[in-house]
C-alpha cells in the first residue's frame, strides 16, 4: 500500500523548510518544553477551524486574523496563510513536536541504562 500522497509530501517539505531556511533544528525544537509546538499548531487549525469558510471570499481578511493569547510565541511569528497552507504548517508542528518527545524519551531510556 502506497501512502504517500500530495498532502504528506507538503507535510515533509514543510517541515524541512522549517529546519533549513528558518533554523527550527531538532536542537533548537528540544527547547520546547512547555507544549509550544502544540500550542502553534493547534492555534492554525483553529484558524481553519474558525475561519476558513472565510478564506475563499476574503483572504486578507483571514490572513490579518490576530493570534490568540495561546499561541506561544511572539505575535510578529503568527502568519495565516490558507486553510490548507495552515493545517500543512500545524502537521508539520506536530511531527516536531513528535519528534522532540522521542528523543527526550530516547534520552532518557539512554540515562536509564547507564545507571543500571
Amino acid at each position: 500500500m502506497n501512502i504517500q500522497s500530495k498532502a504528506i509530501n507538503d507535510v515533509v517539505a514543510e517541515r524541512q523548510r522549517q529546519i533549513q531556511k528558518k533554523g527550527y533544528t531538532p536542537d533548537h525544537d528540544d527547547l520546547y518544553e512547555q507544549n509550544e509546538l502544540v500550542r502553534a499548531a493547534s492555534e492554525y487549525t483553529n484558524q481553519v477551524i474558525g475561519r476558513g469558510w472565510f478564506f475563499e471570499r476574503h483572504p486578507a481578511l483571514y490572513q490579518s486574523e490576530v493570534a490568540s493569547d495561546f499561541w506561544p510565541w511572539d505575535k510578529s511569528y503568527w502568519k495565516p496563510k490558507s486553510p490548507r497552507e495552515d493545517l500543512v504548517r500545524a502537521t508539520a508542528m506536530l511531527i516536531a513536536e513528535i519528534e522532540r518527545l522521542d528523543r527526550k524519551s530516547e534520552k532518557t531510556d539512554s540515562e536509564v541504562q547507564q545507571h543500571e
